[in-house]
């Protein structure tokens, strides 16, 4: 038997029995599902208060239920929009530790700059103002997907990735913001055209019921855009002040060689082009074959000396001079992972060999712009 406990922070029973099941920081999120609730945003079962696990009394395990799928980060949950049913991020923001994410955030998602082509920077929809703590608020961001996964299967793929990467780091310096967590992690996508019926937040390779892999396309025939995330400590300067200076900070990638040196203020410009550098390398270059061709470049970008780094426009300008050096047949080729088994390969090529064909057929641009 369960017993009710009254929760103060939003005057709602919840269950005893469930807080088994619950993480500090997802009873967090059930005890403000009424608010979210009022505030147009619903949450999945597993956080509305008088939740009974699906699983219990029956032969099934927890994760084979939808409402058994934890949140492994606390600090960001899904939600559905009531107004028109689409599938959110909420993310919480503790405004005394990120002072400037919220202010950064607005500013890239302001009308004016949001119409701006070159503007990769993941929109935010709302900000809502916790009611229990003036500290607290949540970011209302749509739901992405990061961006290595599914597999890129040709050089025109990747290139258009890293093509549109490179354009959201040229419009964020253009506007004096340096992100200074550009890494793997705050990379990501639009997944809707290659996810047409979505995924689930917390198993993303499920689909939305976990009842079965999500199934997905190609970014070739679905093209999709790609968003920078996660401004937390990003900073925005007034070139009227000076050349940017800021302490150091360690994002998510700790190989930044400057700050193995010295721990005096540095210019963070020359530091995010070592991210992307960086995230170009590992994410494409030493996953496949193929992409030898951006090395030089690459190379360049993640020098040790970050007065020697090209600036964002250096890159965006080489960067336009391989891709136009390229031709469609080469935008077209196989990627091939540089652990592909032998085994694999050949029904690896006759798939290639068919879309390839398929898309020439449709004349689907072997660069998948969206």
């Amino acid at each position: 038997m369960s017993i009710a406990v009254f929760d103060t922070s939003n005057s709602t029973p919840r269950s005893v029995e469930c807080d088994e099941y619950l993480s500090s920081d997802e009873i967090w999120w059930q005890d403000h599902q009424v608010w979210l609730e009022q505030c147009g945003y619903m949450l999945r079962p597993r956080y509305r208060p008088g939740w009974v696990p699906s699983w219990v009394g029956t032969k099934r395990t927890q994760y084979m239920c939808e409402d058994g799928q934890d949140a492994e980060r606390g600090q960001v949950l899904d939600a559905t929009r009531l107004v028109d049913g689409a599938i959110v991020v909420l993310k919480k923001v503790m405004v005394s530790r990120f002072p400037h994410e919220i202010e950064i955030s607005r500013f890239l998602s302001s009308p004016a700059l949001a119409k701006d082509p070159r503007n990769h920077c993941v929109p935010v929809y709302d900000v809502l103002s916790v009611p229990d703590n003036d500290d607290l608020k949540l970011l209302v961001m749509p739901l992405l997907h990061e961006f290595y996964s599914p597999k890129f299967l040709t050089v025109g793929e990747a290139v258009e990735c890293c093509r549109q990467i490179i354009e959201g780091m040229q419009f964020m310096h253009s506007h004096r913001v340096a992100h200074r967590d550009c890494g793997l992690l705050n990379i990501m996508m639009d997944p809707k055209p290659l996810f047409p019926k979505l995924f689930h937040f917390a198993t993303p390779w499920l689909n939305t019921d976990i009842s079965g892999r999500a199934k997905h396309s190609t970014r070739t025939s679905s093209p999709t855009k790609y968003f920078y995330i996660d401004f937390g400590i990003s900073r925005k300067f007034d070139p009227a002040k000076g050349p940017p200076r800021a302490w150091p900070i360690r994002g998510a990638d700790k190989t930044v060689p400057e700050f193995a040196k010295s721990t005096d203020p540095c210019d963070p410009l020359p530091t995010d082009i070592y991210y992307l550098g960086n995230t170009i390398r590992t994410a494409l270059l030493q996953e496949y074959r193929g992409l030898e061709f951006m090395k030089p470049l690459v190379d360049d970008m993640v020098q040790d000396d970050p007065s020697k780094r090209p600036t964002i426009d250096d890159v965006a300008a080489r960067f336009d001079i391989l891709l136009g050096s390229l031709w469609w047949w080469k935008l077209r080729s196989r990627l091939r992972r540089w652990n592909e088994h032998w085994i694999e390969r050949p029904f690896r090529v006759c798939a290639h060999i068919f879309r390839t064909v398929y898309y020439i057929i449709t004349c689907t641009p072997a660069l998948p712009r969206p």
